[in-house]
């Protein structure tokens, strides 16, 4: 099927998009946002509307005007959901219109009032009452609401109750309070501070803290099913799972946050800094831009910032009434004030802000990878040299792991990265031979000391770094095993205790911190993870043959010779079994063929009884 041919950029831009949810935004020649979509899988979705011709003439008609591509990842579809519907609002692009219709997603409202009502809604009013949402799914919206109403009785009548109404008896008891669904709140038949405690637990189920409800539900669940009520049980089945699924809070969208500014950093210690800016307008985020910075003279990170609000306000002409970030920034600005947010709506906001930084400096790498692999390999050597303190670039890294599970059969795996990639042909594994017993780091001095003994003297070339999967102990036995084969001092080596973050070196009990964003870390991963697979593999084959052998070395009069033959040739112990003393006779003779077939007829019935 014919294609939507476009430019190499945009080519490129599409092939190194995440797989995340998020919301994209198409272009057009002219810089105009001509389409906002959401997707559950940013690289999916957007890679779709360029590799095939679409029946709807429209759709194929915005594909042939889309210039330019920018997106913006969210940590969940529901707030890709949220995102969209804001910024289709806000840049009210030409091929959202022919689609969309304007409605608002619907919240649920508590309100201001002196017996609060809680209902849903699309509508807005500046009350002082509280707005939670919103809901992309109404259906969930109902049932909680559904769920309030048979968990707390509030009222649902529109009478505006005040102490005057209650104090001179206007009030009449209605339906409601007969049925008990109303507390009688029009005639002073329940005092405020009760119905505050039912308030105050109403706003905990809708800030997403249901466990009060899910308990409810369960224990009706049961109730109902312990009296064969099968049916209105399987109902309340259906509503515990859309509240398992359900999530009140958006990160996206949010009425107590308002119009603010955020900005974002990503920094992970080398020269470039990512700065992410995006504008919140009535609490929805409506533009999203990331700068990245070169340091030069080791500017802070509060400076940099400085620099980037310059930058936003006079290219964007924004101004500034509130900012959130993460730290002050070092510059001075009239009229405006800064949030360093800890928790709450404010502080997710800052957290998708940096995401977003995060997921640039990421972009960036894959383009590098693409376009300049020989400086993107260069650039990470640096930083592991510079995070692990080393004398040279470690083009040559090996990383060793222990396994002996239940204490059987203990194996080694030394794995090898040569300019930060796995070299696969080297990995080796080791047999340990000299070790009785359980101990890991006896069995780590044998593996480097036999490992390295036999590069030496094949004349092969020794690794810049040695990472040892393990703690101070292994990472002892290691450093004594180098310097008994006279190493000290020749090859670094490190050790990584079971929290990745924890790098040990040989006689400091202090650890080394990486950051978490570090490419050394993910180096170090990927290094362990490698070497963790590649040893428990050959752990298996070891048991898994060790288990077959066993169990024909038992037969007194069979050897290994002639266990080792009936493996190789009928390649399992069941298959033996099934085989006619013709067919193993064949292999091992007459003589021994019987001396097998009867001890596997003896096993047999051991077995059954």
């Amino acid at each position: 099927m014919a294609r939507h041919e476009k430019s190499p950029e945009l080519k490129e831009k599409i092939s190194i998009l995440p797989d995340t949810p998020g919301v994209y935004m198409y272009y057009d020649a002219a810089g105009t946002v001509i389409y906002v979509g959401k997707a559950k899988n940013l690289k999916r979705r957007v890679s779709s509307y360029f590799n095939r011709t679409h029946d709807v003439l429209r759709t194929n008609l915005l594909v042939r005007n889309i210039a330019d591509m920018k997106y913006i990842v969210v940590p969940t579809e529901q707030d890709a959901l949220n995102l969209e519907n804001s910024m289709i609002k806000e840049y009210k692009p030409r091929y959202n219109v022919l689609l969309k219709d304007d409605k608002s997603y619907p919240w649920i409202v508590v309100t201001n009032e002196m017996y609060p009502r809680v209902f849903l809604t699309r509508q807005h009013i500046r009350d002082g009452s509280k707005y939670y949402g919103p809901y992309t799914n109404t259906a969930v919206a109902r049932t909680v609401l559904d769920l309030i109403g048979e968990l707390y009785p509030v009222r649902t009548c529109r009478i505006p109750i005040t102490p005057e109404y209650v104090k001179k008896g206007k009030g009449r008891l209605c339906l409601q309070y007969h049925i008990r669904k109303c507390r009688g709140c029009c005639t002073g038949e329940i005092d405020e501070k009760t119905y505050a405690g039912y308030i105050d637990r109403i706003r905990q189920i809708l800030r997403g803290e249901t466990q009060e409800l899910m308990t409810y539900l369960k224990g009706e669940m049961e109730k109902l099913a312990s009296e064969l009520r099968f049916e209105e049980a399987q109902e309340l089945k259906n509503a515990y799972r859309l509240i398992e699924n359900y999530r009140s809070k958006s990160v996206i969208v949010s009425q107590t946050v308002g119009d603010v500014d955020v900005f974002g950093f990503d920094d992970d210690g080398s020269a470039d800094v990512y700065v992410n800016y995006m504008h919140v307008r009535r609490g929805a985020v409506v533009r999203s831009v990331t700068l990245r910075y070169k340091r030069s003279l080791e500017e802070s990170r509060a400076q940099i910032l400085g620099y980037a609000m310059e930058e936003i306000r006079q290219s964007l002409g924004v101004k500034y009434d509130e900012i959130i970030v993460a730290e002050a920034p070092e510059v001075e600005m009239s009229d405006v004030s800064f949030t360093i947010p800890r928790r709450g709506d404010k502080a997710k906001l800052l957290e998708v802000s940096e995401k977003n930084a995060r997921q640039n400096r990421v972009d960036d790498l894959k383009h590098m990878e693409r376009h300049n692999p020989e400086e993107r390999t260069s650039r990470l050597l640096e930083r592991i040299k510079s995070d692990f303190h080393l004398s040279e670039l470690p083009h040559h890294i090996e990383c060793f792991d222990n396994s002996n599970i239940q204490g059987t059969n203990p194996v080694a795996s030394c794995v090898v990265f040569r300019d930060g990639k796995p070299a696969k042909r080297d990995y080796r594994h080791f047999n340990i031979k000299t070790v009785e017993g359980p101990d890991d780091f006896a069995s780590m001095k044998e593996v480097l000391t036999r490992r390295y003994t036999r590069l030496m003297q094949e004349g092969q070339g020794l690794p810049q770094l040695i990472v040892v999967d393990g703690g101070k102990g292994q990472l002892s036995s290691a450093v004594e095993a180098l310097e008994e084969m006279g190493l000290r001092g020749t090859i670094a080596v490190v050790g990584i205790a079971k929290r990745l973050e924890e790098i040990y070196f040989p006689g400091d009990s202090v650890p080394l911190y990486i950051d978490k964003n570090s490419e050394t870390l993910r180096v170090v991963q990927h290094l362990r993870d490698e070497a963790h697979r590649f040893g428990i593999t050959h752990h298996r084959n070891r048991r898994s043959k060790s288990a077959l052998v066993s169990e024909l070395d038992g037969i007194k009069g069979i050897g290994p010779k002639t266990a080792g033959a009936l493996l190789q040739h009928f390649k399992s112990v069941k298959r033996i079994r099934e085989a006619s003393p013709e067919a193993i006779a064949a292999v091992i003779g007459p003589a021994k063929t019987s001396v097998l077939v009867k001890a596997l007829a003896e096993g047999a019935e051991q077995e059954t009884n």
